[in-house]
Formats: structure tokens, C-alpha cells, sequence
């Protein structure tokens, strides 16, 4: 605990513990603690601003904050009318709290890197990682979640006769139900596995990328804040640290394009997986 005080000696430790989970117990039972709490505290700011927008609204002029939860309930309300073709109550609320949620883990991505972790080894706490979409048990827990549901559906639509003759007579027919079934096992285990991967890579790489820039600061090698200070009085090192300014503010004005798409990607994807889950064939 005391060299996390002293923070890393070098880029390839720096990387590396920036990379690496607060995490309890082992195997089966390891637990990232740090995507947990941060994953709690944004769906709570999500479902408690949300809910004080509905408690505030009114029929008048509303505020900025009514305005923007309006905006967003119809976007989302549009999406679903658009790709869902079955009848649920539940469908809408559940892509909205995907998206609002997904994006709010994904904007951690434009926390400085350097800023909480600091916090974090400050009160003694070694590790923490802030993006919980960075975590595949996280994206993995999201995307078994809609899987789950779509296997829901499919029995409550089809009855677990229809289920059944979609899994093992599709499309060949009777003859090769064992063909069939494998079609439809990769078919339906693609699609969760799809969707973790996807957003998991996605923010994954867009965090190294803000680490790597930040490697352009001597904050990385500085085994003390008063080695950092003295350094930065050299040309050299404002040199380095205006670049690294540059560099992360033009790679943040881009990240937030992902950050929103992988966001309205696994929503748009969970929508449809839902509506197939509710067709006959």
C-alpha cells in the first residue's frame, strides 16, 4: 500500500494500474468493486434526477431540466415505436434506462485519468478504474440481462411449444432438428456476446488511448508531487504537458461521438433482439 502512495515507477506500471480493477475475493467470487460503486452511483443519479423531473413537471413553462428528460423520453419513444412490433409496457423504460444509463458510464471515459485513482491512493485505496463499461463483467451482466429477457419473451409469445419448434424445426424442418438447434444456439448466444464485446472494446480502447496521452505528462514517472513541480518549471516539460492538453481535448471532442453511438447502439440492438423475440414464424 505504501508504493501506491509513491505512485508507478515507470509507463509500463503506470499503464498497468490504471488498468487494473479494486477488486475482493477470488474466481468465481472476484468482484470489482470499483465498477460496482461507480455503476451504482450513476444509475442512482440517472433514476433519482429522472424521477425528480417527473415529481416537478408541469403543463406550463417548463424548466431546462423537464425540457431535456421531454427531449429524451421522445427520442427514445420514437426509437422504440420504429424498431418494436410486439406490445409491452416495459420495453420503452427499459431502452431509455439503457441508454441514460450506458452513456453516463461511458462519459467517466472524460474524467481526467489521473484525477480519481489520485483520490483514490490519497485516502489508501491502491486501485480504481472509473469507466464501468471498461469492465466486461459489467457489459457481460447487461447483455445476459437482455438476453434473458428475450428468452422470457420468446416463451411468454410463442409458449414453450413455439419456442421449442423455433429452437429445433427452424429452418430446415424436422429432419435436421439437430442442425437447427446448433444454427439457433450460436444464433442467440451471438447476440449477447456481441453486445458485451462490443461496447467493452470500444470504451476499453478509448480509455488507453486517454492513458496513453497522459503518459506525455512527467505526472507518469514523478515518484512525488515536488519532483513533478520542479520539473514543470523546464521549457521541456510545458512543452510536453500543453501537447498532452491538445492531444486529450481533441480525442475527448471525438470520444463523446462513441460514447453516445455505443450507448444508442446496445439500446437500438437490445429494442430489436426484443421485437424478434415477440415474432412468429
Amino acid at each position: 500500500m505504501e508504493e501506491a502512495h509513491e505512485g508507478p515507477a515507470n509507463a509500463t506500471e503506470y499503464i498497468v494500474h490504471h488498468l487494473t480493477n479494486l477488486h475482493t475475493g477470488e474466481g468465481f467470487w472476484n468482484l470489482h468493486l470499483d465498477s460496482m460503486f461507480y455503476a451504482g452511483i450513476l444509475a442512482v443519479v440517472f433514476g433519482g434526477s429522472f424521477y425528480l423531473a417527473a415529481r416537478k413537471a408541469t403543463s406550463g413553462i417548463p424548466g431546462s431540466w423537464q425540457n431535456f428528460v421531454e427531449m429524451m423520453v421522445d427520442f427514445v419513444d420514437v426509437q422504440v415505436k420504429d424498431s418494436y412490433h410486439g406490445s409491452s409496457k416495459l420495453i420503452a423504460p427499459l431502452a431509455l434506462t439503457i441508454f441514460c444509463w450506458i452513456f453516463l458510464m461511458n462519459f467517466m471515459d472524460l474524467v481526467p485519468v489521473d484525477l480519481l485513482p489520485a483520490l483514490g491512493v490519497a485516502v489508501g485505496i491502491e486501485y480504481m478504474k472509473v469507466v464501468p463499461t471498461t469492465d466486461l463483467n459489467i457489459t457481460f451482466g447487461m447483455s445476459i440481462a437482455v438476453f434473458f429477457l428475450m428468452i422470457f419473451y420468446s416463451i411468454k409469445i410463442k409458449g414453450v411449444g413455439g419456442f421449442a419448434q423455433e429452437l429445433f424445426l427452424h429452418p430446415f424442418g424436422k429432419w435436421m432438428m439437430p442442425f437447427n438447434f446448433l444454427l439457433k444456439l450460436v444464433e442467440e448466444l451471438a447476440k449477447p456476446v456481441s453486445l458485451a464485446l462490443r461496447l467493452f472494446g470500444n470504451l476499453y480502447a478509448g480509455e488507453l488511448i486517454f492513458i496513453l496521452i497522459a503518459l506525455f505528462t512527467l505526472s507518469a514517472g514523478a515518484n512525488s508531487m515536488g519532483e513533478l513541480l520542479n520539473n514543470f518549471t523546464s521549457l521541456g516539460t510545458i512543452t510536453v504537458f500543453v501537447t498532452q492538453v491538445i492531444l486529450g481535448l481533441a480525442w475527448a471532442i471525438f470520444h463523446i461521438l462513441i460514447i453516445t453511438l455505443q450507448a444508442f447502439i446496445f439500446m437500438m440492438l437490445t429494442i430489436v433482439y426484443l421485437s424478434m423475440a415477440h415474432e412468429k414464424h
